[in-house]
């Protein structure tokens, strides 16, 4: 059954209104569906579009592109996070290989430096980063500035001092968990500067619910099987391991679904490459899997589905 024109233009009103609250410049919405266009954006000009995008990052992979309009917004705040603690290595390097990206993207400020601020208990956490792995996963560690701050509100202080100076090809920020002192006005206002300044800041949660962001795009990630290595033949190497390979779902975006894509990275060509599910290796369970808690550090007190729980009885 169609949509009516009444909930059309409830819908199209909808949209209007968080984009505003995004800060997003979508004008005409309201004007483009009374015009009789279902879709409401296919009327949009290109001028328009540019307005509301801004410039993109393609990840390489058609259907992800066409989810996010293009590609990873490059001015604005992008959101990757992971459930558990056990699974920040694949979300770190997930943002890695955006970084390699950015670096590799922006031609014209290639001595641009990257911004990694490291909150500290998320470092005591998923540990440091190391120079030579970094080399070997494809950034150039000549080009990337490392900062240790103790809380949470110094790691704010940081990363909004550093959007304010446009000299950085992108700037991570990794958190631990839902702290309450980064809640939805702390992520506004790191969107509107960045936005302003026309950099891309990453947001690395670990071990974080999900919870209202103003972030653009918000990605969720988890560790998936990968392939050995392959052979000038066609083979496999026998007992090798290949390309990182990443579970990623979109969580957010102006996409109406959530959509999840496993994403292999080759850190020599600098891409990543769509594996589809049925050609995936198979990935093995957990042989003793645990409930899943994300780490709050104050801030909400986790989803309502908590899995399963251990009780311990009452000691007399």
């Amino acid at each position: 059954m169609g949509q009516s024109t009444m909930t059309r233009e409830r819908l199209f009103a909808l949209r209007e209104t968080i984009s505003r609250l995004e800060n997003e410049n979508v004008p005409g919405l309201l004007k483009t569906a009374r015009k009789g266009n279902p879709a409401g954006f296919g009327q949009i000009t290109s001028k328009q579009e540019e307005g509301v995008s801004g410039p993109v990052l393609s990840l390489g992979i058609d259907a992800l592109d066409a989810i996010l309009q293009g590609g990873l917004p490059l001015g604005g705040l992008t959101e990757v996070r992971t459930v558990e603690t056990r699974d920040a290595g694949a979300a770190l390097g997930f943002v890695l290989a955006l970084a390699v990206l950015c670096q590799s993207g922006r031609q014209s400020q290639l001595g641009s430096p990257i911004l990694w601020i490291g909150q500290g208990m998320a470092a005591s956490e998923a540990g440091h980063p190391y120079g030579r792995g970094l080399e070997a996963y494809g950034l150039n560690t000549g080009c990337c500035l490392f900062s240790s701050p103790r809380t949470v509100l110094d790691a704010l202080w940081i990363a909004e001092a550093a959007l304010s100076l446009p000299v950085f090809t992108a700037i991570i920020l990794e958190v631990r968990g839902n702290p309450a002192q980064f809640g939805l006005n702390e992520s506004r206002r790191l969107h509107l500067r960045a936005r302003a300044g026309k950099v891309p800041i990453l947001l690395l949660r670990q071990a974080g619910a999900e919870e209202a962001s103003s972030a653009a795009v918000r990605f969720l990630v988890a560790p998936a099987q990968t392939t050995g290595r392959p052979l000038p033949d066609g083979s496999v190497l026998a007992g090798s391991i290949g390309n990182p390979v990443f579970h990623v779902t979109v969580e957010k975006s102006r996409a109406f679904a959530s959509p999840a894509f496993l994403m292999e990275w080759n850190s020599h060509a600098r891409r990543f490459r769509h594996i589809l599910p049925e050609t995936a290796a198979p990935f093995s369970e957990p042989a003793y899997p645990l409930a899943e808690f994300p780490a709050s550090a104050g801030g909400p007190g986790g989803t309502d589905e908590m899995g399963r729980v251990l009780a311990f009885q009452k000691a007399s």
